[in-house]
């Protein structure tokens, strides 16, 4: 399947590689880091963003993407069978649904989020747009970072992950996410999460970019797949309802400005339903199906920013809304499988990022930002990349795994990575990956107290749908951590607080009121959001 050109660097590959085990790759300094992300990272290319004009990010940079979905028209005003929304009002008098607390979104934050405000005694709904499980939860693959080993601490999981987000992560955010680690993957191994164990049962961690101690739990490369089906059977278990393939499509507000409900629609017949709700947990997930800048992506189909749209209209703001994690390691070839991801866990073992010319250009452990930047410039300035039909990319030189290791490797920790390649004939066993940055992760989201709950009273966030965790770069294994801490989190204090809730009268003002903001701005568009779904169909507006 190689062209001539991969073929000849893979035998460059092949004669280094010997001569690279056990080099010293020297770490970059911190200027050496600002220099280089500030030239090659998507984050600082200014052609790439947009300044809102309206909302309470008003004046903020965000993708272009993004600001077209914040600054749209409401679907509400967009459908055919209602003339007006005081005649879709009518309707919240009697809705649909009627709970404690309503969750948006059926991934792993929204699933702990469900089991815990089902533990609470609260009424539970979750609704999802896909099928319960249907996130990126169920994708993520290298592992969860706790603090939980003898030879670590929370305080030393804080100081690793400040500096992956340069200093920026809210800091009571980030102490709960750290804090918590420990009991979280506790619970989700007493639930059953099929974690790697030693012969003796202890916990087998590893190293990832950023981290300066083991401490990275996995379930071979599909941990993601197993906490998301550990987590979808005790929803499933404890009988919580699920309506799926439902959208929110607008929070509903009640008179007191509190949130109070969502409407949603059927994907398939459009049929338009309300839920009441005395609180609400947002935990819709990423953004990646966006595309910023053109890039591919490592997203499931429905990452499409939803979450941060409904709590922008509803007034809710957001933070670091400008910064997107690019997982260095995205599939660049075969082109079946373009943008995939490759899992960090392969760096964490031993595969080293090499050029065209088989030289090793970067430590392997360095932050994903700073990997992301230095491929990008590997290829575009240094031209030592190997070009494809979808673009290029650089050498992740996989078989060094086996020989740090032994033979049997692979196959026993990344078997996930081994059969994906090995559908289109590539062993990565015997030759190396070609690999490129992949949108991965939104990094900025709707901003929360430490309690979960936006500025908006009764509204919740949870999972990537948040912002300000990870600050403006998340380090490997914090995002499954995140969604299960916070998750928790959300749904401990969603269902405390619901019990003191009375709800006022529902209303949709809001959505009017933000219509006219856009009007009084001169904003005048024919994009309608949430956008819920992407269209790759040539020709076609996203719809």
């Amino acid at each position: 399947m190689f062209s001539q050109e991969m073929m000849d660097s893979i035998k460059k590959i092949e004669a280094t590689r010997q001569s690279r085990i056990g080099a010293d790759l020297r770490r970059m300094t911190a200027d050496e880091k600002e220099k280089l992300l500030k030239e090659y990272h998507p984050d600082f290319v200014e052609d790439g963003f947009s300044t809102l004009e309206i909302g309470p990010n008003k004046g903020d940079k965000v993708p272009h993407e993004l600001a077209d979905l914040l600054q749209a028209n409401s679907r509400l005003l967009d459908l055919d069978n209602y003339k007006d929304l005081s005649e879709l009002e009518a309707e919240l008098i009697e809705p649909d649904y009627d709970v404690d607390v309503l969750i948006i979104g059926g991934g792993g934050a929204g699933a702990s989020a469900a089991i815990e405000a089902d533990e609470g005694d609260a009424d539970v709904l979750i609704v999802t747009k896909l099928r319960m499980g249907d996130a990126n939860t169920m994708m993520a693959e290298g592992g969860i970072q706790a603090a939980d080993k003898a030879n670590d601490s929370p305080a030393q999981h804080y100081l690793d992950a400040l500096g992956g987000g340069h200093y920026t992560n809210k800091p009571d955010l980030l102490h709960k996410l750290v804090t918590e680690g420990p009991d979280c993957v506790k619970w989700l191994n007493d639930l059953g999460v099929m974690f790697d164990k030693d012969s003796d049962g202890n916990m087998i961690t590893t190293h990832g970019g950023g981290t300066s101690r083991k401490r990275m739990h996995a379930a071979k490369d599909y941990s993601g797949a197993e906490i998301m089906r550990v987590l979808r059977d005790e929803v499933m278990n404890r009988e919580i309802p699920i309506v799926d393939f439902t959208a929110a499509i607008e929070l509903i507000l009640d008179d007191q400005g509190k949130a109070a409900g969502a409407v949603l629609m059927n994907l398939e017949t459009k049929e338009i339903l309300i839920a009441r709700a005395k609180t609400i947990v947002i935990a819709t997930g990423g953004a990646g199906r966006l595309h910023y800048q053109g890039f591919p992506t490592s997203n499931h189909y429905g990452a499409t920013a939803d979450g941060l749209i409904l709590g922008y209209r509803a007034g809710a703001a957001l933070l670091y809304a400008d910064t997107l994690q690019y997982h260095p390691t995205g599939v660049a070839y075969p082109p079946q499988i373009f943008g995939a991801l490759v899992t960090e866990k392969v760096r964490s073992l031993g595969a080293q990022l090499v050029n065209c010319e088989g030289e090793a250009f970067m430590n392997p452990l360095e932050t994903r930002d700073v990997s992301a930047a230095s491929i990008i410039r590997e290829c575009r300035t240094h031209k030592k990349g190997i070009a494809t039909a979808e673009g290029e990319g650089v050498w992740l030189d996989t078989p060094m795994i086996e020989q740090l290791h032994g033979e049997g490797t692979i196959e026993a920790r990344i078997p996930g990575m081994m059969r994906m390649f090995g559908k289109y004939d590539i062993d990565i066993r015997k030759v190396p990956i070609l690999v490129y940055p992949t949108l991965h992760y939104q990094n900025g989201g709707l901003k929360i107290a430490a309690d979960g709950m936006t500025d908006i009273e009764n509204l919740f966030v949870a999972g990537e749908a948040v912002g300000g965790i990870h600050g403006r770069n998340r380090l490997m294994g914090n995002s499954l951590l995140d969604i299960i801490v916070f998750g928790r989190n959300a749904g401990k204090n969603a269902s405390a607080k619901c019990k003191a809730v009375e709800t006022g009268r529902l209303s949709l003002k809001h959505v009017e009121a933000f219509a006219a903001e856009m009007a009084a701005a001169g904003i005048e568009t024919e994009k309608v959001s949430p956008l819920l779904l992407p269209s790759y169909t040539h020709g076609r507006e996203n719809d």
